[in-house]
Formats: C-alpha cells, sequence, structure tokens
C-alpha cells in the first residue's frame, strides 16, 4: 500500500475517534452540572485544560463557561482540535482515497460532515447541544460499522483500526487525568457525594458505567482506575486499546507477535507488556496522574514511530518533545 493512503486512512480514523471523543467529554459535563452543587460549577474549565490549548483559548475566549467551551471544542473553525475541524479532515483524508474505502463509508462520512456543518449555523443547537452529541458519537459508531462491515481486512482496515484505538487509548487516559487533578478540588471531596458523582461521569463519559458494575459493585477512584487502565476486555480501556495497536501493526507487517522489526512495534510490545504487568496499586504508588502523563508521552511515540516506520518517505528527526515538566501538557491536536 502506497504511503499516502496508508496515511489518508490512518488520520481518517483517528480524527473520526477524536471527533467522538470530545463529543463525549462535553456530553458527560453538560450532564454533571446537573447533579454538581453550586460551588463545583467549575467543570468546564478542565475540558480546556485537557486539550492542552488553554492558552489558545484564554486568548480567544476569556473565561470558560459552558457556552465558550462548547464553541471552543465543538465548532471552532480555527482550531484544528474541534469536532467540526476534525470531521473536515476526516473528510478530506477520505476525498483522497476513496477508490479504497467504500462508497458507504464516503457517504456516511460525508452525512457526517454536513451535520456538524449545519450544526455550526444553528443558535438553537448550540444553546442546547445534548442531542447534538449523541448524533456525534452514533455517526461516529455508523462509520466504524459501515468501515468494519465493508472493508476486507489488509492493510487499509488494519491502518483504520490502528488509528482509532491509539487515539482512544490517548483520549481514554486524558479522561481520568482531568477528573484526578482538576475536578476535585480539594482533598476534603474524596469519598464525598461529589466526588462519587464525578467518578460515575468518567465512567458513563465512556460507556462504561453498565460494564464496570459488572465487576465491581461500589465506585472508587483505585477500582475505577483500574477498569479503564489496565482492564484487557473493556474496548475503551488503554489495556485492550494498546493490545489492538500491536495486532493491527504486526497484521500490517507481518512480523510475528511477541517479536519486532521496527520501532512502532518495539515501542507498542513494550507498553503493552508493561500494561499487562502492572497492577493498580502499582499504578497508585508511582501516582495516577504522573503515570497517566508518563503513558500519554508513550503514546505519541508510538504514534511517531508509526509515522517514521509506515508514512515518512525519509529519514526523520524521531525525538518528540519530552514531558520533563509533568504538568505541561501536550495539544490534543497532535499530528
Amino acid at each position: 500500500m502506497l504511503s499516502r493512503v496508508a496515511d489518508a486512512i490512518y488520520w481518517m480514523s483517528r480524527y473520526i475517534e477524536r471527533a467522538e471523543n470530545l463529543a463525549r467529554f462535553m456530553d458527560v459535563t453538560f450532564n454533571l452540572m446537573l447533579d454538581l452543587p453550586q460551588s463545583h460549577q467549575n467543570a468546564w474549565a478542565p475540558l480546556v485544560y485537557t486539550t492542552g490549548d488553554h492558552e489558545y483559548f484564554r486568548e480567544k475566549y476569556g473565561d470558560a463557561n459552558q457556552s465558550s467551551v462548547i464553541e471552543f471544542l465543538a465548532f471552532d473553525q480555527d482550531y484544528p482540535g474541534s469536532i467540526r475541524s476534525c470531521v473536515k479532515f476526516a473528510r478530506e483524508n477520505a476525498r483522497s482515497v476513496r477508490e479504497t474505502i467504500s462508497s458507504e463509508m464516503w457517504e456516511q462520512l460525508n452525512l457526517f460532515y454536513y451535520m456538524v456543518r449545519e450544526a455550526s449555523a444553528n443558535d438553537r443547537i448550540k444553546a442546547s447541544p445534548l442531542d447534538f452529541f449523541q448524533e456525534i458519537k452514533q455517526a461516529s459508531h455508523l462509520f466504524k460499522g459501515i468501515t468494519d462491515a465493508t472493508m476486507s481486512r489488509g492493510e487499509g482496515w488494519n491502518f483504520s483500526r490502528l488509528g482509532r484505538l491509539l487515539e482512544r487509548a490517548d483520549k481514554t487516559s486524558r479522561i481520568l487525568d482531568v477528573k484526578y487533578y482538576l475536578l476535585l478540588p480539594t482533598v476534603h471531596d474524596v469519598g464525598s457525594p461529589t466526588d462519587d458523582l464525578q467518578w460515575q461521569a468518567v465512567l458513563r463519559s465512556v460507556s462504561a458505567m453498565e460494564m464496570y458494575s459488572k465487576q465491581f459493585h461500589a465506585i472508587t477512584p483505585s477500582k475505577v482506575a483500574q477498569f479503564l487502565i489496565l482492564d484487557r476486555h473493556f474496548p475503551r480501556a488503554i489495556n485492550y486499546s494498546v493490545t489492538g495497536v500491536e495486532h493491527a501493526l504486526h497484521a500490517i507487517s507481518g512480523t510475528p507477535m511477541d517479536t519486532f522489526r521496527n520501532s512502532a512495534e518495539q515501542r507498542v510490545g513494550q507498553l503493552r507488556s508493561e500494561l499487562a504487568y502492572t497492577t493498580v496499586d502499582d499504578v497508585i504508588q508511582q501516582g495516577l496522574h504522573e503515570f497517566l502523563d508518563l503513558l500519554q508521552t508513550k503514546l505519541n511515540k508510538i504514534g511517531s514511530a508509526v509515522h517514521e516506520t509506515f508514512i515518512a518517505v525519509k529519514p526523520v528527526d524521531t525525538s518528540v518533545q519530552s514531558q520533563e515538566n509533568g504538568y505541561q501538557r501536550q495539544s490534543i491536536f497532535v499530528r
């Protein structure tokens, strides 16, 4: 497969997954605000922080509130990490490889694009966006279902799976991170009704409430972290996603599992092994934020290695910006 085609399919899937996760961020925050007491009505600001682009937001919008954050994350044409931009970029990538993807995928992506564009011009939707968030998630699910139903299980499908799962692992880690460090204002709130509501919101944001409840009766921070980071079977858990990334990479290259022939396979194999032999006690002992921050750096390095191995025509500088300052977040718009 041409590297240009692989790159377009890979990013098409990443952008769709990114748009869905942005809708999940805002949907769960919108509902959370209805349950939180007045003293905790600041849940919109952490959404800006988790993008890593809070300086851009501050310059353009000022204070973070419901309307400014929704405009920023959903409809901002100038911000490359908004839902509107993600769907637009996904469509542009799909257009460049129309001969490779199915006509049904192209048609669904077109419908998705026009739905978001029309919503951007509708003040009523902006004022009450809950239905819009649901439509984004459903449109994304439909596109992924059509992809799985209409693409041969060859290199194209595996590049699509690779982009989708790598993006999902990153976004699940950011959802956990923003809850742990930003939503809870003081240690006195640990174990409080507010704390319980926020952990429930985290589970709902990744559609994990029911599957979590099947394994654990009570909601505790350590069990939620264990489920969303280390679970091998839940499709939005980080461990499950990283394992899927590894399988997709080996399916593309033909390298036997548990071996490697390039830096992408090496990096993802190392991360999968770390997750397989890590316990939630190890995570807590290291510090959940520190663990997730390091994990996001490793995921970004895997993305860079994928580009270096399969996309780049010439050797490139593979160095990735180090997050030596553990509290300096990378932009959500990583490409």
